[in-house]
């Protein structure tokens, strides 16, 4: 992986921006991701506008768009090609996986599409469940394009500040990142279920009688 990353650091820029691009692209539309996260492409970027080759919004910008058209492609395969792809030879080997991000698109909608950008397995899953459960493509694209901006922007900005220490950055950050959304995504649960609970309270509460 290091003499990959080292590669990439040393072509030209306009051939920097091709292979970022298509890694980020692919990581979502090809499931790419299951062997190349797309955070390290997102970093590899930073790293090299922190050198000067390409301009840092730029970057942004590309990884950005790659991330929401990668989405895409894999919403759409997953909308048309929807059992076919989840019975893949790839997905047996990670079906616990699998099933914990069909159950979480379930509960959490569009706000699943967002959270999971942050999180590698569900990054490269996500837009493919969507699209197999037929979310409307326009309420899909709102979360997608949310979660590619915030992650996109991010990760490249963390590469150009990190400069030549972008494998400990691209490590660490997805690590951390990981843990705080699945925080996050366990507090929506008990708020969901509390609420939940309340409402069915409320719901099973006899109706006062009217002042006499």
């Amino acid at each position: 992986m290091s003499g990959f990353v080292d590669s990439i650091l040393n072509v030209s820029p306009l051939l920097a921006l091709t292979l970022v691009g298509l890694l980020v692209f692919a990581e979502d539309a090809l499931f790419i991701g299951f062997v190349i996260p797309g955070e390290t492409a997102a970093v590899l970027g930073g790293v090299v506008a922190s050198r000067g080759h390409v301009q840092l919004w730029m970057m942004m910008v590309l990884v950005v768009v790659a991330a929401v058209v990668g989405d895409t492609v894999g919403y759409e395969i997953g909308k048309h090609f929807g059992p076919r792809v989840l019975d893949l030879k790839v997905m047996n080997k990670r079906r616990g996986k699998l099933d914990k991000a069909q159950d979480f698109l379930r509960r959490r909608g569009g706000s699943a599409v967002f959270l999971g950008r942050f999180v590698a397995f569900f990054r490269a899953v996500m837009p493919a469940l969507a699209g197999t459960s037929k979310m409307p493509y326009p309420h899909f694209l709102a979360f997608n394009a949310a979660g590619g901006l915030v992650w996109g922007s991010g990760f490249v900005l963390l590469g150009f500040l990190a400069g030549n220490s972008y494998e400990v950055v691209a490590k660490a950050a997805g690590r951390d990142i990981t843990t705080a959304v699945v925080i996050a995504a366990v507090v929506a649960v008990i708020v969901w279920r509390v609420r939940k609970a309340r409402r069915e309270y409320r719901r099973n509460q006899p109706a006062a009688e009217p002042d006499q």
